[in-house]
């Protein structure tokens, strides 16, 4: 395959096996975060198979008309080797053309519509049509393929994937997820680029598993060269992306903004009241709407810490460049700095962001969860999975909070300790004694009937003290997280 192909995919790529070889009509919906590679999978897997293609993308903000407009320059593209047509002024009627070239047609047909929120405006009636059409025409043709996919996954999910009407039946489903950080080194790698487990670390805590952000990699370059020209010079792609992204996702992005950047302030993440207090938005519907556009659409993630017996939800961010975005690049657009030719290179040095980036690994560590409970051995054993903090009321109390904890049925609570640095992780008698008060912490306050053990998640290892002896019992590296 070129460049160009499909890199990866295998699961989704099996599911579209499946379709393409299915003696019956086929119906699928396709969401995802916007710039993760929807299109891009069912363009190139659909590029080389003998059908007839139809594609049509949602115009953002186009009217009926502007759509219908759309759709038979499309239509007379693919069925007409683009004879002129007048555009048909309600969407029974485009999808009543469809209908009559589908029946037609001598090879499968394989009917792509792109953006469907962007289509499926309200009062437009495409939704209604396409129900319609598909139960009643469309899914009595062997050799029709139907395709919707959607950015907005709040809106694919209500719409489309959940929705009980018509469109739910005989429907498969693909959720596009980002490149962990195994399918992110071997895209770079196809790419030949090929970067050591640190670079791709440091790439990987701003732009993600998202293919679009990592084809702006150049080799040649170090991690501070290339964040410093995709994100802190005007011209870099990432440079204005957050705002594009927001605008083009949700209908009441401002909402969503303010929910996003109150989140950020706090690395450990909200919980609700505090959030609600943030933003000065009522606790209710509304919100609620709010929270879930942005959890659907891979941008947060709710979650009750472990232990908790009041089920109170906390939300941190878990989308790298979006957390990236409002820490670093828009205080730098704010100040109005020209150029921001060598920015990075200085500023990634500095204590501030090491400190942000122990942060950035921590999410990416809770990412890979399965990785790393391969790592301790926990596959056969079942564990519920989770993090901790005490918040102390009282002055003589002290905080503390575990970073990825794993309750195991075996009779042991395995509390991991996640370290960002560069070179083997030295355990001194300082930070031994900051582990030891964070697991009686951990013990006091929960009185768990289990043994407690402490894994150490870090980089490249753990160099061995006396104390490191003493205290613990795995370590896991960024290898193991790279293993699959």
């Amino acid at each position: 395959m070129g460049k160009t192909a499909i890199f990866g995919r295998e699961k989704e790529i099996k599911i579209l096996d499946q379709i393409w070889d299915s003696k019956d009509p086929e119906f699928l919906a396709i969401y995802g975060r916007r710039r993760v590679g929807k299109t891009h999978l069912i363009r190139e897997y659909f590029s080389n198979k003998k059908s007839i293609y139809f594609e049509l993308t949602g115009q953002k903000d186009g009217n009926v008309k502007d759509q219908l407009e759309n759709f038979i320059k499309i239509f007379s593209a693919t069925f007409f080797n683009h004879m002129p047509f007048q555009p048909p002024t309600t969407w029974k009627q485009a999808f009543e053309l469809l209908t009559y070239e589908i029946k037609k047609a001598k090879t499968p047909v394989v009917l792509f519509f792109d953006e469907l929120p962007w289509l499926a405006t309200p009062k437009s009636g495409m939704l209604q049509a396409l129900d319609y059409y598909w139960n009643r025409f469309w899914s009595r043709l062997p050799k029709l393929i139907l395709i919707v996919c959607g950015s907005a996954a709040s809106w694919m999910l209500d719409n489309l994937i959940n929705a009980k009407g018509g469109l739910h039946n005989r429907r498969k489903t693909i959720l596009l997820r980002p490149y962990n950080l195994k399918e992110a080194q071997q895209f770079l790698a196809h790419r030949n680029i090929h970067l050591n487990t640190k670079q791709l670390l440091d790439l990987y805590i701003v732009f993600g598993g998202i293919p679009y952000y990592l084809r702006q990699v150049e080799k040649g370059k170090s991690p501070l060269q290339i964040i410093n020209k995709i994100c802190f010079q005007k011209e870099g792609l990432l440079h204005d992306e957050f705002d594009r992204l927001f605008r083009s996702l949700f209908e009441y992005a401002s909402d969503n903004l303010s929910i996003i950047k109150a989140i950020s302030k706090s690395q450990m993440g909200i919980p609700r009241e505090d959030l609600i207090r943030a933003t000065r938005m009522r606790s209710g519907g509304t919100l609620n709407k709010r929270l879930r556009e942005l959890e659907t659409a891979g941008f947060i993630q709710s979650y009750i810490p472990y232990g908790n017996k009041i089920k109170n939800h906390y939300y941190r961010i878990i989308d790298e460049y979006c957390y990236f975005y409002l820490r670093w690049i828009e205080p730098f657009k704010k100040k109005g700095i020209e150029g921001g030719k060598e920015y990075w290179q200085t500023k990634g040095k500095t204590p501030a962001v090491l400190s942000w980036a122990g942060y950035a690994f921590e999410n990416i560590c809770l990412k890979h969860v399965d990785q790393i409970r391969h790592s301790l051995d926990l596959q056969a054993i079942a564990c519920e999975m989770g993090n901790w903090r005490f918040i102390p009321n009282e002055k003589h109390q002290t905080g503390a909070q575990i970073d990825l904890l794993f309750d195991r049925e075996d009779g042991v609570i395995t509390l991991c300790e996640i370290k960002y640095t560069d070179k083997f992780f030295v355990l001194d008698k300082s930070y031994a004694k900051t582990l030891m008060n964070k697991m009686n912490a951990f013990e006091t306050h929960l009185s768990p009937k289990k043994q407690v053990q402490l894994a150490l998640i870090t980089i490249n290892g753990l160099k061995p003290t006396i104390w490191s002896k003493e205290l613990i019992h795995n370590i896991v590296t960024i290898d193991d997280l790279l293993k699959f």
